[in-house]
């Protein structure tokens, strides 16, 4: 008798084994989440730099968010207008070819020129450094150069040089990871044959830069007077260029008492800088 108890126990346990198995199994095909085959194809187009200049964590993420409308065909900047089209060719969408941007630093105070309120002996980090009063430069906004930018750039397209930050543009590939590194936000992306650009984002009235920097734009608003398409406009003692209006001709550099409006040119097809150095003339 207690054989036949101890069978049926077992009989009953194994019945709702395969019952609950049967459950999980039904569950399983009820309540999976198909994942979208597109995912797999778009994460094989794009170039796996994984740089986060497209805001997400990684080339994966962005693939999901692409397939599932989140992210335009277009976020993947590193990958240009190839990727782009592969990838809308994927989506069944057409997809204009991105503009090709450049990430450039805003700052022509090197070491020579830049003033400093103290000596600086700590982390070689630049946030660190932001952390001892701003920095060691005289200048709220003056480039800390202490490669921040470099250790994030998946490319090595950054170095310092007298301690500001320069972009190699024949390696930036406009992935606008330095600009979201940058602890004083004054690496900016423009369009990448963009001719001009202006060299300090200084925030203080001219009589206090002259005692900051020897190079700093002073906000005597020259370059605004005197550009004939309204490119470039001063707010907040801060000039910057529209390069939806900008043609290039140069009349800012010329006007600049500083000579921090800084030109490029391309030269045998790679985009070169044609003015080396700011002039440091009582100006």
């Amino acid at each position: 008798m207690d054989y036949i108890e101890i069978l049926k126990t077992a009989g009953v346990f194994a019945g709702l084994g395969v019952a609950a198995g049967l459950l999980l199994v039904i569950a399983s095909k009820l309540f999976t989440v198909k994942r979208d085959e597109r995912i797999d194809r778009i994460a094989e187009v794009l170039p796996g730099a994984n740089c986060g200049g497209c805001g997400r964590s990684g080339c994966a993420a962005l693939a999901a968010d692409i397939a599932a409308g989140k992210a335009p065909v277009t976020a993947c900047t590193v990958g240009g207008a190839a990727t782009a089209q592969k990838i809308a060719g994927i989506m069944g969408v057409r997809a204009e070819a991105p503009m090709r941007m450049r990430a450039q630093v805003m700052c022509s105070g090197t070491e020579e020129y830049a003033k400093k309120k103290y000596a600086y002996s700590g982390a070689r980090d630049c946030i660190a450094a932001v952390r001892m009063g701003g920095g060691d430069k005289l200048c709220p906004n003056g480039c800390i150069g202490l490669g921040t930018c470099v250790a994030t750039c998946r490319f090595g397209a950054i170095s310092v040089i007298n301690r500001v930050a320069v972009v190699d543009y024949k390696k930036c590939e406009g992935c606008g990871a330095c600009t979201k590194a940058c602890p004083k936000q004054i690496i900016k992306l423009i369009p990448y044959d963009s001719a001009h650009w202006v060299g300090c984002m200084s925030v203080d009235k001219g009589a206090v830069v002259r005692k900051q920097c020897d190079v700093g734009c002073i906000s005597c608003k020259k370059c605004e007077k005197n550009c004939p398409s309204g490119a470039i406009r001063v707010v907040n003692f801060v000039a910057s260029i529209d390069y939806t209006k900008c043609t290039g001709c140069g009349i800012c550099v010329d006007n600049c008492p500083r000579r921090i409006i800084w030109s490029a040119t391309r030269q045998n097809g790679e985009l070169v800088i044609t003015r080396l150095a700011p002039d440091t003339g009582d100006n």
